[in-house]
C-alpha cells in the first residue's frame, strides 16, 4: 500500500489529459475453438522504442473456454473520492472475467508489465454461491470496491433469475455480495457507468445467455426479443430509479458512456440494429427536471451489398448492417468514436453539442462486404470493434473480434488477431497509422484493450475540469 495516491488517479479528466502518455497496451487474446487457454499480451505501445507495436510479454492462462470479453482495473481516479477511505490504493491488478467460464483471473502489472502474472484465480462456484449470477462482464473500480456486471443469472443456462451487479473486495478480491437492493423492471444486462458525484448508475441490455452463446438467433432477434431497455439507478440506495424503452426495435442496447466532466448530466449509448431497417444509431441520454430522458441523435445506415458477398445469415437482406457492437467518448468528451464492425468503418463525431452529433472523421477497415486491408497492405478481417482511446485524445486504438460464436456467423472465413491504431487530429479527424499493426500468435482472436495508466473508458472521476 502507498502512503500517498497512486499518480495515476486524477481528480479531474482534464489533469488525465495531461498525464504522460501510455507506455503499454493490455490485450485480451481468446481461443475461438478452445482449443488453447485465453491470455493476455503486453503490447509496446511507446513511440520509439525497438518493440514498437510488438508484443512484449503474454501472461497464458492455466484453463481452456474462459472466452475473455471484457476487464478492467481494480482501482481508477474513482478511489479520490472525498467520501471515502480508498485514495491509497493503486492501480495494479487488472480483473479479467471470463464470460463463458464464469472463472475471474486477478492478473498482478507490478512493478513491471512486462513481467505481468497471474495474482489470484476466483473459481465461478464463490460467484454462484455469493451471488446467485453468471457470465461476468463489465468491470468498473469503484471508490469503495470493484463493480461487475453479469450476463445471467444461475442454472447451466443463466436463466434462473435476472443478471445484475456485483461487488468485489478492491483488496483480498473476495466476492462480497449483490450489489442490487431493488431492480424494478431490469432483467437482462450487458453494460453499466456511472456519475459519482451525481449518484446515479447507467446501464443496459444485450440478452439472455441462451441468445447468445452458441450465436445470435435470428428467429429472436426478428422478432424483437433482444435488449432494448436503458436503466438509471440511484447508487447509494442501490435501486432502479427510471427504465426507459428504446422501442422493441432498436435491439441490444450495448455500450452506455457517460460524460467523464461529473458537472455533465449527458452520456451516450449505442445501439447495434433496427430491426425494420438494419441502421445502427447513437443515442443521447440527459437528466432534467429530476428525470431521466433519451433520444436517438445519430443513424448509420445498412450498405447494400451483393448476395455473395454475404455470409448466409444477411443474405436475405441483401445488405451489410453496420453492427454497432463499440463507441467511446474522449476524455474531454469532445469526440465520441463509433465502431461499425459489419460494414468495416470507425467513425469519429463531434458531441460539443450532445443532442446533434456532427460527424468529423470516418476510416473504412475490414467489413463483411468491403474487405478494406489496412494502408500497410495486410488483410484485415472482421472490423473495427472493441476500441479504446489514449488519454489525451491523440490515439485511437481497436481490435477485430466481436464473440467467438458470433465471429463465425458474419465472419465465416475466420477473424485472426489484429489490433490497430489510429490518429486523432485536434479539431477532427482519423488517419490509419502506417506504422502501427500489432501480430499475435496463430489461433487465437483479439478483444478489449486497457491502456497503462487508465484510459477513456476506465476512470471515473470525482471533481469536474477546471
Amino acid at each position: 500500500m502507498n502512503i500517498r495516491p497512486d499518480p495515476t488517479f486524477h481528480a479531474s479528466p482534464k489533469l488525465a489529459m495531461e498525464a504522460p502518455a501510455e507506455n503499454f497496451a493490455y490485450t485480451l487474446l481468446i481461443s475461438p475453438d478452445f482449443s488453447k487457454p485465453d491470455a493476455l499480451a503486453v503490447v509496446d505501445v511507446k513511440r520509439g522504442s525497438p518493440t514498437y507495436a510488438q508484443v512484449v510479454h503474454t501472461v497464458t492462462m492455466p484453463n481452456r473456454g474462459d472466452e475473455f470479453h471484457h476487464f478492467g482495473w481494480n482501482a481508477c481516479s474513482s478511489s479520490l473520492s472525498p467520501l471515502t477511505g480508498h485514495a491509497f490504493l493503486e492501480r495494479r491488478y487488472l480483473i479479467i472475467p471470463g464470460i463463458r467460464s464464469s472463472r475471474i483471473y486477478v492478473i498482478d502489472t507490478k512493478p513491471d508489465p512486462t513481467k505481468a502474472r497471474i495474482h489470484k484465480i476466483i473459481e465461478p462456484e464463490e460467484m454462484f454461491k455469493k451471488t446467485g449470477y453468471s457470465r461476468p462482464h463489465t468491470i468498473h473500480c469503484g471508490p469503495e470496491g470493484i463493480y461487475v456486471s453479469t450476463l445471467g443469472g444461475g442454472g447451466k443456462q443463466g436463466i434462473d433469475g435476472p443478471p445484475g451487479v456485483f461487488i468485489m473486495d478492491c483488496q483480498t478480491f473476495d466476492i462480497l455480495g449483490r450489489w442490487e437492493i431493488d431492480r424494478g423492471l431490469q432483467d437482462k444486462h450487458y453494460d453499466f457507468w456511472w456519475n459519482l458525484p451525481r449518484d446515479y448508475m447507467v446501464s443496459s441490455e444485450w440478452a439472455v445467455p441462451p441468445q447468445f452463446e452458441n450465436g445470435i438467433v435470428p428467429e429472436e432477434l426478428l422478432a424483437n426479443k433482444y435488449g432494448h431497455r436503458i436503466h438509471f439507478w440511484d447508487l447509494r440506495q442501490r435501486c432502479n430509479v427510471q427504465t426507459i424503452d428504446l422501442g422493441a426495435n432498436h435491439q441490444m442496447a450495448l455500450e452506455v458512456r457517460p460524460a467523464h466532466d461529473p458537472s455533465r448530466e449527458y452520456g451516450f449509448l449505442g445501439v447495434v440494429v433496427d430491426t425494420t431497417n438494419l441502421e445502427g444509431s447513437i443515442w443521447t441520454w440527459w437528466r432534467e427536471g429530476g428525470k431521466f430522458h433519451i433520444e436517438k441523435s445519430a443513424t448509420i445506415p445498412a450498405e447494400p451489398a451483393e448476395k455473395d458477398d454475404l455470409p448466409p445469415l444477411l443474405q436475405g437482406f441483401g445488405a451489410v448492417p453496420p453492427l454497432v457492437t463499440d463507441i467511446d467518448l474522449s476524455m474531454d468528451d469532445r469526440f465520441l468514436y463509433v465502431s461499425c464492425w459489419g460494414t468495416g468503418e470507425m467513425r469519429q463525431y463531434d458531441v460539443s453539442e450532445p443532442k446533434m452529433p456532427k460527424l468529423t472523421g470516418s476510416v473504412h477497415i475490414g467489413g463483411i462486404a468491403r474487405r478494406t486491408p489496412h494502408p500497410n497492405g495486410k488483410a484485415y478481417a472482421g472490423g473495427p470493434q472493441m476500441v479504446e482511446i489514449s488519454r489525451d485524445g491523440k490515439r485511437v486504438y481497436w481490435t477485430n473480434s466481436l464473440y467467438s460464436t458470433w465471429d463465425n456467423q458474419f465472419y465465416p472465413d475466420g477473424v485472426p488477431a489484429a489490433e490497430v491504431m489510429a490518429i486523432a487530429t485536434l479539431g477532427g479527424g482519423l488517419e490509419l497509422a502506417q506504422d502501427y499493426w500489432v501480430s499475435f500468435p496463430d489461433g487465437y482472436r483479439a478483444h478489449q484493450i486497457r491502456l497503462e495508466g487508465g484510459d477513456c473508458s476506465t476512470d471515473s472521476f470525482c471533481y469536474p475540469s477546471a
